[in-house]
């Protein structure tokens, strides 16, 4: 993600949303370090995302069926999510610049090229 700069005055909005983010992710990576589980992080009930598959444009993010977004209701909704930054060993958990995800089943190659 690209943040256009401001020349002499405050910074945008979008610049302030984008800080927030990383100071998100940036603690929760050291809370990660310091021996937290993605579980822990995640909360109590993080959307869950089902039938996942990795997909790669100008960045790397996650495809599948989500349920229980915060801002994307509904339930087995085809969605995209923000960057992919942080995935469990076990591929129960990612997280990406905005938020935590429980990950369901990931689509087998075979699904997606049949």
């Amino acid at each position: 993600m690209v943040v256009r700069l401001r020349q002499g005055e405050g910074q945008s909005r979008e610049f302030a949303r984008f800080h927030r983010k990383l100071d998100e992710l940036v603690a929760d990576m050291k809370a990660l370090r310091d021996g937290s589980l993605p579980e822990e992080l995640a909360g109590v009930e993080p959307p869950t995302l089902d039938r996942w598959a990795p997909a790669l444009g100008h960045k790397l993010y996650l495809v599948g069926l989500s349920t229980g977004h915060p801002k994307l209701v509904g339930e087995n909704r085809l969605i995209s999510t923000s960057e992919l930054m942080l995935v469990s060993e076990d591929h129960t958990y990612a997280r990406t610049l905005s938020r935590w995800y429980r990950l369901g089943r990931e689509v087998s190659r075979t699904e997606l090229d049949g």
